[in-house]
């Protein structure tokens, strides 16, 4: 019994030496099988996910972009809109902030002081009393010389200018482009004149010649009036020194003598003569 089961060992294990060893590569390529199934599996999802990155899928994905994204056209709408919105931007609006008037304003101006110097011209030659005369500088309507004829007669200057035979008192007033908007110079050419509000060069000390003390409403017949008022209140006198009396005035005097006083006036005030006197 002993022997027949040592046989029966021993057979078992010749059995297990002598297996067959296609069953064990068959095994073996069982396992192998499935280690490249898995792998290919493997490779597929890698493969897979290499596709998606292929030139096709990116044409897919700019076109999902761009349905997404406004058309350069939308967009250049949007932002002609917004530059509308904001007024076209920042310099543009500074250059046209910095455009110079038009030429039909000027022109407008310029008619403006034609049409009124001429009905003022037409008004002084009615005058019946003889107050001014009008003469233009070389035919130039916006230049004029005034003669000023009368002064009141209980005045010191009047007895002057009967003692030195003197007709008028002659005065130069020029209009600028802006005219009746802006004041006219003027100023006194003859006889040389002390006090009475007349300055060094001619220039006339009146708040009504200034651009503050100016209107638009004042006629140049108005001004005149002012102006001989104005002489006698400040107690004016005809030069009689030898030498002076001669010396004549200047209009580049008179112009840098005139913007002295405005700005020392606006700087104290101004001090007009009472309506009383005129």
């Amino acid at each position: 019994m002993a022997t027949l089961l040592r046989k029966i060992g021993l057979i078992r294990l010749h059995d297990r030496d002598t297996e067959d060893p296609k069953h064990h590569q068959g095994s073996l390529k069982g396992t192998k099988g499935n280690q490249k199934n898995n792998a290919n599996k493997h490779c597929q999802t890698a493969n897979e996910t290499n596709i998606l990155s292929t030139p096709e899928i990116k044409a897919r994905k700019l076109d999902q972009q761009g349905k997404d994204k406004p058309s350069g056209k939308d967009k250049q709408g949007k932002d002609a809109k917004e530059k509308q919105q904001t007024g076209g931007g920042g310099s543009k609006a500074t250059t046209a902030a910095s455009i110079p008037p038009l030429a039909p304003h000027r022109q407008h101006c310029t008619q403006v002081r034609t049409r009124r110097l001429m009905k003022e011209l037409q008004e002084i030659r009615r005058l019946g009393d003889n107050f001014i005369t009008v003469e233009l500088v070389e035919d130039n309507l916006y230049d004029w010389n005034v003669k000023l004829h009368q002064v009141d007669k209980d005045s010191a200057l009047w007895q002057d200018m009967k003692e030195t035979s003197t007709e008028f008192i002659l005065l130069n007033v020029t209009f600028p482009d802006n005219f009746p908007f802006s004041p006219p110079f003027m100023r006194v050419l003859t006889p040389r004149l002390e006090n009475g509000y007349v300055l060094d060069g001619g220039a006339i000390c009146m708040e009504l010649l200034t651009p503050r003390g100016w209107s638009s409403a004042y006629t140049v017949e108005a001004v005149m009036r002012q102006f001989a008022a104005s002489l006698v209140k400040g107690q004016g006198r005809i030069c009689r020194k030898s030498g002076k009396s001669k010396k004549a005035f200047s209009r580049k005097e008179a112009e840098a003598t005139f913007k002295s006083l405005v700005k020392t006036h606006e700087k104290y005030g101004w001090v007009s003569p009472p309506v009383s006197d005129g």
